[in-house]
């Protein structure tokens, strides 16, 4: 009969505890059973061949009882070790009645109930009591009582006396005794392997978030050996941590991070925790990025000076946001202070001009006169158009908000930069990428991209290759936390010498120029437009290679928004 589909209560394969010790499995169970009936059914066959010649009746039985032995167990290595099926209350049934049935035989033939092999009962029923569930595993002691008191009474035609009985109680209490120690065991292990389970399950789930956030986490012990650090925290170190793992590595800390190895050693000696710090990580190329860290410490009962667990991020994203934001912030106090300069010298000057122009055609001027008011006048009007560009830098503001092609707008920016006395003919203009469509204010976006091309124009002096390219932007190529969604992107590279050092670290701030003659208001416009959006713009420059500017706009506005 083969082994049934649906397992018992407790699966094969799973082990037993009690007060620390562990019983065998199913599987090494039926082994064992296996390898004993094995023994038995060969001693029982070798019995019958010395009796062949005198008894052959007997020898036939017990040829007959040996084979089924060996076919039971050939069955049963068939199905649970070749075929891998789980055995079931049917199978096991099965097992334990060949088992029986060869208990019975040896006893049968050597002496029924005054043969020493009726103890080899008391193995069976202990063994099934260990497989089977305890209502199961009661029909086992049932079936060997009937075998027993059948062989006692029936084949040797003997009387029931009190040592049967004393056999049968033993057979009932070893069942007894075993099945209620089994049914605890079985229970006890079901919960053990419910809680192994859902410990394996948090290491795991553990395990998958530490090696996926992106923070690095570094655990160093009392001494200062390294005793945990995820992918993360590898990367931003630059530490091997298969190999480190175990090592001292404050060392290497303290080179790679003076402020994460402070923080480590105030807690290994003081137990202080760190909440909120930043510090600085310097990689073997040089490169330097910030860091922004905390550290918490605990004791173990074996370890003399306390753990600590460092957790640190790199925040070179966050910093930048936050000079941008810096940057929009004091563009916009010098806009307001800009306007208000604007309107109160404007109207002087134009006083001032007006009166000069008057006193140069008065018929009592002579040439000197006119010559210095002619001067007057020209530098008023250089005044006043710089005046229009302070206004001008001022009044950045997004009036309304329509869907718009950007690359609509940076073809016509193109067209009239193309036209500008600064665009000589060496001066070539590309524009890439797709119709990209966005909500935004036209005007704003033209002054962009004319203000971009103009200052790439201006600051190469002469041949210049630009390439403008329009097209929607993959979120990791923005800077954390930048919150745009669905962004645009807009960059406009040059192969022009590149912004000077000196320049670089102020370039979109007012009347900040590397060019001479120029007012150093045109990046400052395009920071502010590009505010106005709720855009980003970012700038890499190499000297003597070229520039680029990579702007992102969110494609879509709420009403709230662009209200």
């Amino acid at each position: 009969m083969p082994p049934e589909s649906t397992p018992t209560e407790r699966p094969s394969g799973s082990r037993l505890r009690f007060s620390g010790r562990t019983l065998p499995d199913q599987r090494t169970l039926l082994s064992w059973l296996f390898a004993g009936r094995m023994l038995l059914a060969v001693a029982i066959l070798l019995g019958g061949a010395i009796v062949w010649t005198t008894e052959p009746a007997v020898s036939f039985i017990v040829s007959i009882v040996v084979i089924l032995a060996f076919t039971a167990t050939a069955y049963g290595y068939w199905a649970v070790w070749l075929r891998g099926q789980v055995p079931g209350e049917v199978f096991l049934w099965c097992q334990a009645l060949a088992d029986l049935g060869l208990v019975t035989a040896l006893v049968h033939f050597t002496g029924g109930s005054n043969s020493v092999f009726s103890a080899f009962y008391v193995v069976v029923i202990v063994a099934y009591a260990l497989l089977l569930p305890f209502g199961a595993g009661a029909v086992v002691p049932v079936i060997a009582s009937v075998a027993y008191f059948a062989e006692v009474n029936l084949t040797h035609r003997g009387v029931a006396e009190l040592g049967f009985w004393g056999q049968i109680i033993v057979f009932l209490a070893a069942f007894g005794v075993t099945g209620v120690l089994s049914a605890s065991l079985r229970q006890a292990g079901a919960e053990r392997e419910s809680l192994r389970t859902e410990l394996q399950r948090v290491r795991l789930e553990a395990d998958d978030i530490l090696r996926n956030i992106r923070s690095g986490v570094l655990t160093v012990d009392g001494s200062g050996r390294l005793a945990f650090i995820n992918p993360m925290g590898e990367r931003l170190l630059q530490i091997d941590g298969g190999s480190m793992t175990g090592l001292p590595i404050l060392d290497q800390l303290k080179l790679r991070s003076p402020e994460l190895w402070a923080a480590l050693v105030a807690g290994i000696r003081h137990g202080r925790k760190v909440t909120r710090s930043e510090g600085m990580v310097q990689h073997n190329d040089g490169r330097m990025f910030p860091i922004g860290l905390s550290t918490t410490s605990f004791e173990r009962d074996s370890d003399s000076l306390p753990s600590v667990t460092a957790i640190f991020t790199d925040i070179s994203d966050l910093k930048r946001l936050q000079e941008l934001h810096l940057r929009a912030e004091r563009l916009e106090a010098v806009a307001a202070l800009s306007a208000s300069l604007a309107h109160e010298i404007r109207n002087p000057l134009a006083s001032i001009r007006s009166s000069v122009e008057q006193l140069a055609r008065s018929a009592r001027s002579d040439p000197d006169e006119r010559f210095l008011a002619q001067l007057i006048v020209r530098e008023s009007d250089r005044l006043s158009r710089l005046l229009s560009e302070f206004l001008d830098f001022s009044r950045v503001r997004a009036s309304r908000f329509v869907p718009v092609d950007l690359q609509a707008v940076v073809m016509a920016a193109a067209r009239l930069v193309r036209e500008h006395p600064d665009c000589g003919a060496e001066t070539e203009i590309k524009i890439l990428g797709s119709r990209t469509v966005l909500d935004g204010d036209e005007d704003l976006l033209h002054r962009v991209v004319a203000n971009l091309l103009l200052n790439a124009v201006q600051a190469a002096g002469g041949r210049v290759e630009i390439t403008v390219t329009t097209g929607l932007a993959k979120p990791a190529e923005l800077p954390t936390g930048s919150g745009i969604e669905n962004p645009v992107r807009l960059e406009v590279r040059d192969n022009g010498p590149g912004i000077p050092e000196d320049v670089r670290s102020r370039l979109f701030e007012p009347f900040v120029t590397g060019r001479s003659g120029g007012t150093g208001l045109g990046l400052a416009i395009v920071q502010r437009a590009v505010e106005a959006h709720r855009g980003l713009v970012l700038v890499d420059s190499r000297t003597g290679i070229g520039t680029t500017f990579t702007i992102f706009f969110p494609a879509r506005w709420s009403a709230e928004e662009a209200a």
